[in-house]
């Protein structure tokens, strides 16, 4: 039986190779239907987007509520999906290579395993394991889909970027096929990263309006995510018109 996934998977590694692309983060099926017609080569999910559809908080939807999700979303494109995944629904390593069997079965390219639990980040040994479970988990898989290896202490306060680097160094000797700091904002902490873990690509997430695909392309960015900041535009739009016709009775 084919795999109706392949061909996607595929062209999503030919992305990483050369050049940097943008990566947008379509929060439901409608805005992924959308991105596809404006010519994107590939999408990601967003935790925080897919929640707040729901009316809930970034982390609040169960890996079941997640799972279908992300396969709403392989539904509704012919586009690579990188699955914004958390830190896998489990803390011990067997639980991440279970959730990255659910995940593949969605019809994912891409999935990325976050190294914060929650309220605090794993000490690095474990987060070591818990990556080398995803990758086993790919690789026994058959499925040529990418792994993010992401660390979350520059998102949380922690902007000295020694640490950080040590993390993305070990998560790519780990297995990840992806290395991804986001928050990082600085062109020469940037450069240092890509160095770091070269020759694996690197995911940057739009943090300010400096950026651009093309200058962190300049950087040796492969690829470049917006993480809710779309999901946020487009709650901030429908608030105005909502708040506009519920003070002054117009749109």
């Amino acid at each position: 039986m084919s795999n109706p996934f392949a061909g996607r998977r595929a062209a999503f590694r030919a992305l990483h190779v050369e050049g940097c692309f943008a990566l947008p983060n379509p929060w439901d099926a409608g805005s992924a239907k959308r991105l596809q017609k404006l010519g994107f080569k590939a999408l990601a999910s967003t935790s925080a987007g897919a929640a707040w559809a729901l009316g809930k908080d970034d982390g609040e939807i169960t890996r079941e509520g997640v799972i279908a999700h992300l396969a709403q979303l392989c539904a509704a494109t012919d586009l690579p999906v990188n699955a914004d995944f958390e830190a896998g629904f489990a803390d011990a390593p067997e639980g991440v290579a279970e959730s990255v069997n659910l995940a593949i079965e969605a019809g994912v390219a891409g999935l990325s395993i976050e190294d914060w639990s929650g309220s605090a980040l794993y000490d690095l040994p474990d987060a070591v394991e818990r990556l080398k479970a995803a990758r086993a988990a790919i690789d026994a898989s058959g499925q040529d889909v990418i792994l993010v290896g992401r660390t979350e202490g520059y998102l949380r306060g922690n902007r000295d970027l020694a640490p950080t680097l040590e993390r993305l160094k070990a998560h790519a000797a780990a297995g990840a096929d992806c290395l991804y700091a986001p928050a990082v904002t600085d062109p020469e902490e940037i450069r240092a990263i890509v160095q770091a873990v070269a020759p694996k690509p690197v995911n940057i997430l739009f943090w300010s309006s400096d950026m651009s695909v093309e200058s962190l392309g300049a950087l040796g960015v492969r690829r470049v995510s917006t993480g809710a900041s779309l999901a946020a535009a487009a709650w901030a739009g429908f608030e105005t018109v909502a708040k506009r016709l519920a003070e002054e009775g117009r749109l």
